[in-house]
């Protein structure tokens, strides 16, 4: 059973689930219900990267310049954190956002140690606003928080039950990998993250596991090492 864990969530994962757009209650409900019980059963220490896909991806904005729109992305992470923050709370779990953007009046900074603390004292740690920087996405997000706290593992929660070979939704003969290293999620063009984010982890060795979080219970079973999914390492 893992200690401490940081979550990938796509803004996808929270939006409606015909499109995946806007913020959808019964879908952060349903995100919500998995973390709680899962932290419930494990007392794991989790902290949470929120994207923003729902709302704004600043590399799809064309209509203004690149840096303008990744700013833009990460205030859209923000509005997720704090929808995210609402809910989980409303089931009774402790939670605080931490922004690498400072807008004090919604959430915290981003301080590595203060995080580190909230999270000895059993509270779920968003992380929003990126890394604060343009031209680096929510996994590259995910990957250098997971290191900076000295997670376990990176756990990437997605809408399909692990890593194929080809989209499984257009492609029936698709292959699932059960384990892939790094480099082979690399050559093969895997779009499972970006190659920042792979590199960061490569070179920290901090393995990623790729799982289905609507299936419920995966999230307990992945906090407690079972093999669900992908493992990248």
């Amino acid at each position: 059973m893992y200690k401490r864990v940081i979550l990938k969530l796509s803004g996808e994962s929270i939006g409606d689930k015909l499109n995946h757009n806007g913020i959808s209650e019964n879908s952060l409900k349903e995100v919500a219900e998995e973390i709680k019980s899962a932290i419930g059963k494990t007392k794991v220490q989790l902290g949470i990267v929120i994207g923003a896909g729902n709302i704004l991806r600043g590399k799809n904005v064309d209509f203004v310049e690149r840096t303008t729109a990744d700013y833009m992305g990460m205030l859209a992470t923000v509005i997720n954190a704090l929808a995210l923050q609402y809910i989980l709370e409303s089931t009774g779990l402790t939670t605080r956002v931490m922004s690498a953007l400072e807008i004090p009046r919604v959430a915290e900074p981003y301080i590595r140690r203060r995080a580190i603390r909230h999270l000895e004292k059993g509270r779920i740690v968003i992380f929003a606003a990126g890394t604060g920087n343009p031209y680096f996405t929510t996994d590259t997000t995910a990957a250098l928080r997971a290191i900076e706290i000295n997670a376990e593992i990176l756990l990437k929660a997605t809408q399909v039950d692990g890593v194929y070979s080809d989209d499984p939704k257009k492609n029936p003969n698709a292959k699932k990998f059960k384990c892939l290293s790094f480099m082979e999620a690399i050559n093969r063009g895997l779009r499972i993250m970006d190659t920042t984010a792979f590199s960061l982890c490569m070179e920290n060795q901090l393995p990623v596991r790729v799982f289905n979080i609507y299936r419920k219970g995966n999230l307990l079973k992945v906090l407690k090492g079972e093999d669900v999914g992908t493992l990248i390492k």
